[in-house]
């Protein structure tokens, strides 16, 4: 079975907020009416499962404590369905949070408290990606590097002929090192081809990917030689390295 579409042919936005605390869920459902988007409200995590199944979304905005089913339960579900884009709102920071969160298939996070501008141009950076996703999906090349294949056609990777998953920003991350073998591209540049020029936040989220693709392709996490670092600067895919 095919994951559902989360196409819409009217204009507004249809927004599913899984969230528990009655004050958010208020002040969201005035704020975010205001911008443009048409709100469903799911207070725990199975009825979100629930609402989900039977109703067509653009995005959804997920609290990670919530009663009955967990935000990160709810999350791997609605990405074994769909591939609307989920934006995880939660209190926590630490970065073993924001590691699992993406790995599960989150496209960005936004701690609490928040402002509803932050948080609406988060929502807005991320559809604007998915459509960019969209247009760039039928491309038929294959990129080789030391160890690595990527079949940007299939959006498939391979490391030392076995496959690895790759979420659409760590396939997009990694694609554009394999581009640029030798060559340090700046913490700006990448998140900037990657995540867009609007996007919102600091360079965290570009290290926690790094860190990802790391666990992923080298031998020794911890003592890269294929994706290092420039003190300062950036990152770059080691030619030489890793095909020695």
């Amino acid at each position: 079975m095919g994951k559902k579409s989360n196409t819409r042919t009217n204009k507004r936005i249809h927004v599913l907020v899984v969230e528990d605390e009655e004050s958010f869920v208020e002040a969201l459902n005035i704020g975010l009416d205001r911008e443009g988007f048409d709100v469903s409200v799911a207070r725990d995590g199975q009825e979100a499962l629930n609402i989900f199944s039977r109703d067509t979304f653009d995005l959804v905005l997920l609290d990670l404590m919530l009663p009955k089913l967990s935000g990160l339960d709810v999350c791997r579900s609605i990405r074994n369905l769909s591939d609307v884009p989920i934006i995880i709102v939660s209190a926590k920071g630490e970065e073993v949070d924001m590691v699992l969160m993406l790995e599960i298939g989150a496209d960005d996070y936004v701690t609490k408290p928040y402002r509803l501008r932050e948080l609406v141009a988060r929502m807005r950076a991320v559809l604007r990606r998915r459509e960019v996703h969209e247009q760039d999906d039928l491309v038929d090349e294959i990129i080789e590097q030391g160890p690595i294949r990527m079949d940007i056609d299939a959006r498939r990777c391979f490391v030392n002929d076995e496959e690895i998953k790759l979420r659409k920003k760590e396939f997009a991350l990694l694609r554009l090192l394999l581009e640029n073998p030798g060559r340090v591209l700046t913490r700006e540049v990448l998140i900037d081809r990657v995540w867009g020029n609007d996007y919102v936040g600091d360079t965290k989220t570009l290290d926690v990917h790094i860190k990802r693709l790391r666990s992923l392709i080298e031998d020794d996490p911890k003592s890269p030689i294929h994706i290092t670092t420039v003190r300062g600067v950036g990152y770059r895919f080691e030619l030489t390295k890793s095909s020695s």
